[in-house]
């Protein structure tokens, strides 16, 4: 059988925002891809770019496994590499270079390489894997292995035949999840991830998966990998994963990065009904909608289950860009399913974006106006980001001629023409943070006069942060202004 060495182009010092935030997940998929190839009975190296300071560190590693097959793998859970950074695109097209130096026939699987193949191709790739590719994966590298030549009989791929890109048509989807090995848990060191939880945030976060893919169709949001299928596994195979989990890492929390979390009629009680049985105490947090989030069953099932936090995807505080969007939720579940979770003991944190087409300075002012009636526990703010393959792109797509792309995830770069300059909303997001927290503090003032007895130095100290927050947001809203009339 041949070699193969797999990575993948997320490069956690490449994206100063997440550096500085310093909560590592290891890169799900790319181990998934890893667990599936060892089953397959192929001799698999793994290399991990989440802390390497440069692509070219894959030089020593190619050199040492000597691999025949270089597979770059990113992970399809991660939502930042449904965004394209430009700096992991080169960086993946580095390894490429440095891989095919070394006579390796290489294979590319992530969203980038799904919307944009050719560039890939043209850099030297060998074959894109096009959506979910365990399996696709598997049968190429057999395929390889075996020495074919025609490979257009394999359906989810790409490449160049005669000068010519070939691209096969989409693979089916994975129904059966709980028949896919677990993720390569016994390759990856975990240590440096651990290390820098500790130092962040005092204690150990792993991910999970628990389902792939979303049915609903925000118009903003793409899927190149999962689509809009949505197939979950079993709760007894979660809890499985979770035990082996906690017994060779100890983890202390767990961030399922499902797109939505539970959706499955009945599955969340199971699970905790599952936990309950295998006497797993489970502290985590997920992703879901607002709309799924206001039976009073469901999120007492939640958290009997450990949920801690909840990031909902609330967008905006304006029904008329909610509609907008296509996001099929309202403002009243938005503030029903936030209500509710506080009275179960769980934290709502929201999603929010600003700068949709056609949002004007009264929709941004009921967003903000959302924000601080609300009053998430944490609050995770973007601007309008267009990606391939979704009705938001095609519609402002003649406009992204210069730039398609962030760097980072940091940049917040306003990438086509609306009501405001690109320098607006980047002020726009540091005021929305500031009078947020300003209207904290004011909350926490509140407490201490109204419930002394159960005021404690975090609420204090929160409090006593509204002599910092008040002039400053006082000052960022004098710049929103300037920006405003430019």
């Amino acid at each position: 059988m041949k070699k193969v060495l797999i990575t993948h182009s997320y490069f956690l010092r490449f994206d100063p925002k997440q550096w500085a935030t310093a909560k590592p997940y290891a890169p799900l998929g790319t181990l998934y891809a890893a667990a599936v190839l060892k089953e397959a009975g192929f001799p698999v190296a793994f290399f991990d770019t989440m802390f390497s300071q440069q692509a070219s560190e894959i030089i020593p590693v190619l050199q040492k496994e000597k691999p025949e097959l270089f597979v770059l793998y990113d992970d399809g859970f991660n939502y930042l590499t449904k965004m394209c950074l430009t700096n992991m695109r080169e960086a993946a097209f580095e390894m490429i270079r440095r891989a095919k130096a070394m006579n390796c026939r290489v294979i590319i699987s992530s969203s980038d390489s799904s919307d944009h193949f050719e560039k890939y191709l043209d850099n030297g790739a060998d074959f894109i894997i096009i959506g979910e590719g365990e399996a696709t994966l598997q049968k190429l590298a057999i395929a390889i292995n075996q020495s074919q030549q025609d490979f257009s009989t394999i359906d989810g791929i790409a490449f160049k035949q005669n000068g010519n890109t070939i691209k096969t048509k989409r693979a089916a989807v994975l129904k059966d999840l709980d028949a896919l090995p677990f993720p390569a848990w016994d390759m990856i060191d975990l240590a440096p991830y651990k290390n820098m939880w500790m130092k962040s945030s005092g204690y150990f976060s792993m991910n999970m998966a628990t389902t792939r893919g979303c049915p609903f169709k925000c118009n903003w949001c793409a899927k190149p990998i999962y689509g809009n299928r949505y197939n979950s596994r079993s709760p007894q195979h979660v809890v499985k994963e979770l035990k082996m989990l906690k017994e060779k890492f100890n983890y202390e929390h767990i961030w399922f990065c499902d797109d939505i979390f539970g959706l499955k009629p009945g599955w969340i009680h199971e699970f905790a009904n599952e936990l309950e049985k295998e006497k797993l105490k489970l502290r985590f947090k997920i992703q879901a909608r607002a709309d799924l989030l206001g039976d009073k069953l469901e999120i007492s099932a939640l958290s009997r289950a450990g949920c801690e936090t909840v990031w909902m995807g609330a967008e905006s505080g304006s029904q008329k860009i909610l509609d907008a969007m296509d996001k099929g939720t309202t403002i009243e579940q938005i503030e029903t399913s936030t209500k509710l979770m506080r009275a179960y003991g769980i934290k709502p944190c929201f999603f929010i974006q600003f700068g949709y087409p056609g949002e004007t300075k009264a929709d941004i002012n009921l967003t903000i106006k959302m924000i601080n009636r609300l009053l998430p526990d944490e609050l995770g703010i973007s601007v309008s980001y267009p990606l391939p393959g979704t009705v938001f792109f095609e519609n402002v797509k003649s406009e992204l001629e210069q730039k398609a792309n962030w760097s980072d995830s940091d940049e917040l770069a306003l990438m086509f023409r609306n009501t405001y300059q690109p320098a607006f909303y980047k002020q726009l997001h540091r005021y929305v943070h500031k009078t947020y927290r300003k209207h904290i503090a004011y909350n926490n003032i509140k407490k201490l006069f109204t419930q002394p007895f159960k005021s404690n130095r975090l609420v204090l100290k929160k409090a006593l942060s509204l002599l910092y927050y008040a002039p400053s947001s006082l000052l960022n809203k004098l710049k929103l202004q300037q920006l405003e009339k430019a």
